[in-house]
């Protein structure tokens, strides 16, 4: 039974994180780019190319981190054995 909580646990981190991962870069992405909203057309589609890079990074980072821990912590509770 070990050994298949193991693989729960570590299955529920890794897909948590990476689904945290692109939503917090998402996240980040909008949020930053509504910095340049009142920017003329020209100007506004520079800078969301200027800021995009960086937000999905961050975002991404933020997410991957908060998403595996979270996973692996839920993926524990699920798996694990009650005490008589």
């Amino acid at each position: 039974m070990t050994k298949n909580r193991i693989l729960i646990c570590t299955f529920s981190a890794l897909l948590s994180g990476f689904f945290g991962g692109y939503i917090g870069g998402q996240i980040t992405s909008m949020l930053h780019s509504q910095k340049c909203q009142n920017q003329p057309w020209g100007l506004k589609e520079m800078c969301n190319a200027w800021v995009t890079p960086g937000a999905m990074w961050q975002g991404s980072t933020t997410g991957i981190w908060t998403g595996t821990v979270l996973g692996a912590f839920v993926g524990g509770l699920v798996t694990r054995q009650p005490r008589y």
